[in-house]
């Protein structure tokens, strides 16, 4: 392998320090990745779906955890929930499945990104808040016997991955 000959003068460098500033430069950006987790981790100091949040604030990342955790729950009711009226207009209720489905989507693609933070803390409130979900609209546990022999169960088909 050649050593590449570093060049006598540094091009756009009047300091004559370039080297130093591109060496500077690469270890800044190397020092920025390294920031980012690429495994799972505990602790509270995170980025999680925005620059800066929850940041180094215990609060703060409580308050993701309760976002996260909501969220995931709201996906549930979305994916269980049945407001469209037996008998209800065509062209409205599609329109409303629509919106719902594009509601339950994207909230389901935020509780993934924040779960790609790989703070395990996130990931287990998002399965809490799944799961939680579930139980209070998807479960039989507060339906009645005459409900769960019903066909339609949701406005909306099940999401399939």
């Amino acid at each position: 392998m050649h050593d590449m000959e570093s060049p006598a003068t540094p091009m756009n460098d009047s300091s004559g320090d370039g080297m130093h500033n591109m060496n500077h430069n690469h270890t800044n950006m190397a020092m920025n990745v390294n920031m980012m987790h690429m495994t799972f981790f505990w602790g509270s100091n995170a980025e999680i779906l925005f620059s800066g949040w929850p940041g180094t604030r215990l609060g703060m990342y409580v308050l993701a955890l309760i976002v996260v955790f909501v969220l995931s729950v709201l996906i549930e009711w979305f994916a269980h929930c049945q407001l469209i009226k037996p008998g209800a207009n065509n062209v409205k209720a599609g329109l409303v499945q629509t919106l719902m489905h594009a509601i339950r989507i994207s909230l389901a693609y935020i509780v993934m990104l924040a779960v790609m933070s790989f703070n395990v803390g996130i990931l287990l409130v998002a399965v809490a808040g799944h799961a939680i979900g579930f139980l209070l609209f998807g479960s039989r546990v507060f339906k009645d016997s005459e409900m769960t022999s019903s066909v339609k169960t949701s406005d909306l088909p099940s999401m399939s991955c």
